[in-house]
C-alpha cells in the first residue's frame, strides 16, 4: 500500500525532530501551529509510515572510553550477490561495525568500524580479509576529528 507523501506539516514536524528528538509533543505541537493531540497523531502517523525510524542520543564514545574510529573502504574481486550477502550477514554480527554502506565508485562497501587501537583494526581487518566474502582489499583511514557530525538530512532540496 503507497502512503502519501509528507506535507509541509509532517515535514516540519520531522525537521524538529531531527534536530531535537526530546523536545515535549507540547513544544513541538506549538513550533508547528497544531494542537498537542493533532501533533502527536502526526507524529504516530509518521512512525506507522517508517519516516520516523528510531530515535537516539548522538553519545560521545570518546569522553566514556579510549577508541579509534576506522572509515574502510572494502573492495571486492567480483560483484557476486552471494558474497554480498554472506558479507552482509558477518558485519550485522560485529559489534564494532557501527555503519555499512553498499556503495557505487572505486570501492564496495565504506564501514564505520570503533575499536579499542589499531592492533584491533587489524584483527578485523585479517577476519574480513580472511573470510569466504570475496574481499579483495581493504583501505583504511583513521578519525583524526569530526570536523562536521551528522546532525540530520535537509529534507528539502534548495
Amino acid at each position: 500500500m503507497a502512503h502519501k507523501a509528507p506535507d509541509r506539516t509532517d515535514m516540519k514536524i520531522l525537521d524538529v525532530l531531527q534536530q531535537d528528538a526530546r523536545i515535549t509533543n507540547q513544544a513541538l505541537a506549538e513550533r508547528v501551529a497544531l494542537s498537542p493531540s493533532a501533533c502527536l497523531a502526526r507524529v504516530r502517523a509518521l512512525e506507522t509510515r517508517g519516516l520516523i525510524r528510531a530515535y537516539r542520543a548522538h553519545v560521545a564514545v570518546d569522553r566514556i572510553r579510549s577508541v579509534t574510529i576506522v572509515l574502510a573502504q572494502v573492495s571486492f574481486k567480483q560483484h557476486a550477490l552471494e558474497e554480498f550477502t554472506e558479507f552482509d550477514r558477518r558485519i550485522l554480527r560485529m559489534p564494532e561495525v557501527v555503519e555499512a554502506c553498499r556503495v557505487s565508485g572505486a570501492y564496495d562497501y565504506l564501514l564505520r568500524v570503533i575499536v579499542n587501537d589499531v592492533h584491533h583494526w587489524k584483527d578485523i581487518a585479517r577476519l574480513l580479509l580472511g573470510g569466504d566474502y570475496g574481499v579483495e582489499k581493504i583501505v583504511s583511514h583513521f578519525l583524526m576529528d569530526e570536523v562536521k557530525p551528522f546532525t540530520g538530512y535537509p529534507l528539502t532540496s534548495s
